[in-house]
């Protein structure tokens, strides 16, 4: 039997309090919900990959470090005007706007302590 994984298609965080972290992905980084998600999740419109976030099913207390280990990368434009808007916000900026493999990048976590990347998109 022959196969072959292609890749990520869907990339799915659970989050402690889902209408908290909806405000946080739409407003202070402007993705927009797909309408077709499910009722336990919000899915965004990001490309090529899905993101979304879920309300647990796990206990994400019993973990001092959510996501550990993994970074996942976004495109944006303005990564200036991101970071600056993050900065503002509940989230925490962990390193500064930096030149990196795919353009500039900073790091940052979200609410719940994820870290995630963002890179400025060609």
């Amino acid at each position: 039997m022959s196969f072959k994984v292609i890749g990520p298609s869907f990339l799915p965080v659970q989050v402690s309090d889902i209408e908290r972290s909806k405000t946080f992905y739409t407003e202070v980084l402007g993705l927009e919900i797909d309408p077709k998600g499910p009722p336990h999740a919000y899915v965004f419109k990001t490309e090529p990959i899905a993101f979304a976030i879920r309300e647990p099913n796990t206990d994400l207390t019993a973990s001092t470090k959510l996501g550990w280990g993994i970074t996942p990368w976004f495109k944006a434009t303005n990564i200036r005007g991101l970071y600056d808007r993050i900065a503002a916000s509940e989230g925490k900026i962990l390193t500064d706007i930096q030149p990196g493999p795919f353009g500039d990048f900073f790091t940052f976590q979200d609410l719940d302590g994820y870290t995630l990347t963002v890179h400025e998109a060609e």
